[in-house]
């Protein structure tokens, strides 16, 4: 099973939830009002290819699957029915193939800007030696770097210690596929 860590919400809530009327409009609009332009504004293309440099470099080290996903807001179907930060960072895992490594050892970092959510999901050959409070300090850490308008430093910070904690687990060697995308911006 996978392993998934949020900040601020508990692992318990649903994906999908149907929060009060006005709530729902509410979060309907600002998923509707951000766009691929506001992704780009927290992360510019020069801040996109150094995330993905290290996420390369780290990968070079260890034979885990780390992908970076930051959206903007959700699709219209998407929060139509109702989808979490939750449910949509599981369906990008499974898209992104983040789960298909040999040792079941795929790392997806997730950033909802409408939402301000992070979500860590970790695949379970990873989820089995990292305890669950790893993952949300890693988090925590994120979101606070978030909070203090340093996002590609916390995202580097990010990929440092997911890299660590792949690399405290012994694997053979293996080089990531050439042209493989790490870094996804969506709006």
């Amino acid at each position: 099973s996978l392993s998934t860590h949020t900040l601020h919400r508990t692992p318990a809530q649903p994906h999908m939830t149907r929060p009060p009327l006005l709530q729902r409009c509410l979060r309907e609009l600002r998923h509707l009002w951000l766009d691929a332009a506001d992704a780009r504004r927290l992360l510019p293309p020069e801040a996109q290819a150094r995330l993905e440099a290290a996420v390369q470099a780290s990968e070079a080290r260890h034979l885990g699957e780390l992908r970076l996903c930051v959206e903007a807001g959700l699709p219209w179907g998407a929060l139509r029915q109702g989808l979490d930060a939750r449910g949509r960072a599981l369906e990008l895992f499974s898209a992104l193939r983040v789960w298909d490594t040999a040792h079941n050892n795929g790392v997806l970092i997730y950033l909802l800007l409408a939402d301000q959510r992070i979500e860590v999901i970790a695949d379970r050959g990873v989820s089995i030696h990292v305890p669950p409070d790893t993952w949300q300090a890693l988090a925590d850490r994120l979101g606070e770097a978030l909070r203090q308008g340093q996002p590609e430093p916390g995202l580097l910070a990010a990929i440092e210690q997911v890299g660590t904690l792949l690399r405290q687990h012994p694997q053979p060697m293996q080089v990531a596929p050439e042209g493989a995308d790490f870094l996804h911006v969506h709006g």
